[in-house]
């Protein structure tokens, strides 16, 4: 099977609906040669939370140097996301092979699997070829028929936040909804719980009680916060101090003491998980879309919540780092959600509302939200798509709050990226239009004076420049200066497959306009220089950040030619009004050694480069 036929496979309507029963699983895995057998694992239940603290253990294991397997739901883009070895997401051809064995088993099944038992299977049989030293699940749904809990008894089964849903499968009341997340307690486990509500800790101590296992609670009065700020909190937990979580939210912090409370049971049940595992672990904890912050200028948070707990959640985190401000809000949802009651939950913060409909048959049509929320007095409109209402998010100038579906989430930031550097560019733009002409030419000679005295400049032999044509800063200057004789200038000219540059002619007849009205050297009057000759190159841009990242004038030409200056330092120039607090990279995007404004030079630290500079064949340009 190719990665197409996996799709079309997965998604075939043939195995799709929400059949609880363990039967079929177990039959799958039978007929795939029980991988699950002999397997060592942490079971993680709950209604919120399960996914971030099967994130925080995982990352904890492969910190500790145990080979770890990874496996949750829904994916925000692929299915590829929902199996990762040590941080690693299957690839696609072991998708593809993974998706053809269990195919075949699974057609000759009278009673066919879900899809979801498919991907469970997929994912116990990776875990098995990849010779995992423990795996770390997630219930898709309750817990006691799940098709994760076809596996043996865990090392830990965890339970997490615990709140009515799913409840026409489930049951109507948080005790019945306790007792199926509770099934994947298993004799031979120890178990760990959330502080959930009274009448739910009554039915998981029964159930552990009836099996034998070890129950233990988290004491939320052994977590001390000692600082919160957008990179993550630090917080101390019992006698561990000095924690830190990139994850943001007072009810990742829970999350964080529920994993820790695992780790634990871990430690005493032979594992050997130190101090310090535990700290490196929590630290490179990555779970995305949960009040993920994907931009600082405006301030932009992505969150998947997708149910009136979650809502709170992030009310409750938008109160405390965006105290007193309002945001622009762009929510979809799926029309079987408490989406009324989610939306009322934000609503607080929001200046206003901006409606689409999640990629889900489920979808909720962005006008019926729309016309509810106007309805309550509030301000909303309807978007076409997702990348359509970030777009106008973000010419509010506050700050942006996406959230009402992992559906939406994952289509979000997909979308986000592309539209934030547009949009970063056209502001650098217009702040750098917003400068007269006189200004303009002072700004461009104290911009020469800092780039003329750089040690990188004066040790070059060959410089790549760009001659200013859209109001950019202008480097003329650096041809007539007194440290620029004996320097060879070039410009990035498409000469041949190897010969990409062109000298610089040091007169105005050496000039023409080119095919986007950009001054280019006369072919005639050039003299081919190689990419590997550039000692330093001056790129433009139309914005950058304190880390040397930068916005190219358009479609990545500088950027895309950059790996072939395999001896060069690179340099950015622009006015200090282009600069922006973080510019996300593109695939295509060379790290900055240097920013050269009129104010400041802002080096790269230490800078990597050698990944960016594998030089390819075609298509640069």
């Amino acid at each position: 099977m190719n990665l197409q036929e996996t799709l079309d496979f997965l998604n075939a309507p043939h195995w799709k609906g929400k059949r609880p029963g363990l039967g079929r699983m177990e039959e799958l895995l039978h007929k795939l040669g029980d991988p699950h057998l002999g397997q060592k694992y942490v079971h993680v239940a709950g209604t919120n939370g399960k996914g971030s603290v099967c994130a925080m253990l995982a990352s904890i294991l492969c910190a500790a140097g145990y080979r770890t397997g990874l496996y949750t739901s829904p994916h925000l883009l692929r299915y590829n996301e929902r199996i990762a070895v040590n941080g690693e997401e299957v690839s696609d051809g072991q998708l593809a092979c993974l998706a053809g064995r269990v195919r075949a088993a699974a057609e000759t099944m009278a009673d066919p699997p879900t899809t979801f038992e498919l991907l469970t299977a997929m994912a116990l049989l990776h875990f098995r070829q990849q010779k995992c030293d423990i795996a770390v699940l997630e219930v898709g749904l309750g817990g006691r028929l799940d098709a994760t809990n076809a596996i043996g008894s865990p090392e830990v089964a965890i339970i997490a936040s615990l709140a009515l849903e799913h409840t026409e499968i489930l049951g109507d009341t948080i005790e019945k909804i306790a007792f199926e997340k509770g099934g994947i307690i298993k004799s031979g486990c120890v178990a760990v719980s959330y502080d959930s509500a009274p009448q739910a800790l009554s039915v998981l101590r029964a159930l552990c009680e009836s099996r034998c296992v070890p129950f233990r609670r988290i004491d939320m009065d052994c977590l001390r916060l000692k600082s919160r700020d957008w990179s993550g909190q630090r917080f101390d937990w019992e006698d561990l101090e000095g924690l830190f979580l990139p994850l943001l939210g007072e009810h990742q912090l829970h999350n964080a003491c529920l994993a820790l409370e695992a780790v634990s049971v871990l430690r005493e049940r032979g594992w050997n998980i130190s101090d310090e595992h535990i700290r490196k672990g929590l630290a490179s904890t990555r779970w995305p879309a949960r009040f993920e912050v994907l931009a600082q200028d405006p301030v932009t948070i992505l969150d998947g919540a997708h149910n009136p707990q979650c809502a709170v959640a992030l009310a409750k985190g938008l109160a405390s780092h965006l105290p007193g401000q309002k945001a622009t809000v762009l929510m979809g949802a799926l029309r079987d959600k408490d989406w009324e009651a989610m939306a009322s939950a934000v609503a607080p913060f929001a200046a206003r509302f901006l409606c689409v409909s999640p990629d889900s048959e489920r979808a909720l049509p962005a006008g019926e939200l729309a016309a509810h929320l106007r309805r309550k007095g509030l301000d909303a409109e309807v978007c076409e798509s997702a990348a359509d209402g970030i777009e106008k998010a973000l010419t509010t100038g506050g700050p942006v709050v996406i959230f009402g579906s992992l559906y939406l989430a994952g289509g979000a930031k997909a979308a986000f990226f592309p539209v934030y550097r547009k949009w970063l560019r056209i502001r650098g733009i217009e702040a750098r239009d917003s400068l007269s002409s006189a200004e303009r030419e002072r700004l461009s000679a104290k911009l020469v004076e800092n780039l003329l005295a750089l040690p990188e400049f004066l040790r070059a032999k060959t410089v790549l420049i760009y001659r200013a044509t859209r109001g950019e800063a202008r480097l003329d200057a650096l041809l007539a200066a007194p440290e620029a004789q004996g320097k060879r200038f070039s410009y990035p000219l498409c000469v041949s497959k190897t010969e990409m540059l062109a000298r610089v002619p040091r007169g105005e007849g050496g000039w023409k306009r080119g095919a986007y009205g950009i001054w280019e050297p006369v072919l005639e009057q050039s003299d081919p220089v190689l990419p590997e000759e550039i000692d330093l190159v001056i790129c433009p841009c139309t914005a950058f950040d304190e880390a040397c990242s930068r916005l190219g004038m358009g479609g990545g030409y500088y950027d895309r030619f950059l790996p072939r200056c395999v001896n060069a330092r690179i340099a950015a120039a622009a006015f200090s009004c282009q600069q922006a607090k973080r510019i996300p990279a593109a695939s295509w995007d060379v790290p900055m050694d240097l920013v050269v404004t009129e104010k400041a030079v802002y080096r790269r630290d230490g800078a990597k480069r050698d990944a960016c500079r594998q030089a390819t064949d075609a298509g640069w340009y």
